[in-house]
């Protein structure tokens, strides 16, 4: 039995009157976005795309709810398997290509988590629980494309 689940976020963005006279490339692509009952998020384009490099960008977003999200369903099938997990730390990295029109997608993601684990008996399993835990993450299981997983299990 499937269930379904809605979730809401609000967007604000207004023209500064001091850009309206510039090149429409200079508008300030800053804005927020807020989910109720909880902290608004400053959001801008990627330095790259004309925005505000201090404040996170649709890219960052979508890199770090897939990086979250995996790690949450990798603590969850460990859950499963009885495997102590002691820390869990992840350097992912996404490519994204940018078409001559403008038009772009993300490539691939490289997610590098570090694991540190209890039982040095489960450490293949831990390994191979990766896998698993992709199968179950909503963010990749949305994402079109490859997600690959540089696991490195460590004892604690």
């Amino acid at each position: 039995m499937s269930s379904y689940h809605t979730f809401k976020a609000e967007l604000n963005w207004r023209l500064n009157p001091e850009d309206s006279t510039k090149n429409s490339s200079r508008i300030s692509r800053n804005h927020q976005v807020s989910i109720t009952g909880k902290e608004v998020l400053g959001v801008s384009a990627a330095k790259s795309f004309k925005g505000d490099a201090s404040l996170h960008n649709p890219e960052d977003l979508l890199l770090s709810a897939l990086t979250s999200c995996h790690m949450m369903s990798y603590l969850y099938v460990c859950a499963q398997h009885q495997i102590e997990v002691l820390s869990y730390s992840d350097n992912s990295e996404g490519h994204l290509e940018v078409e001559g029109t403008g038009k772009g997608s993300f490539k691939s993601v490289d997610l590098n988590p570090v694991v540190t684990i209890k039982n040095a008996q489960n450490l293949a399993l831990a390994k191979e629980l990766h896998t698993k835990a992709n199968e179950l993450c909503f963010i990749a299981n949305s994402c079109n494309f490859p997600i690959h997983h540089n696991a490195k299990i460590v004892l604690g």
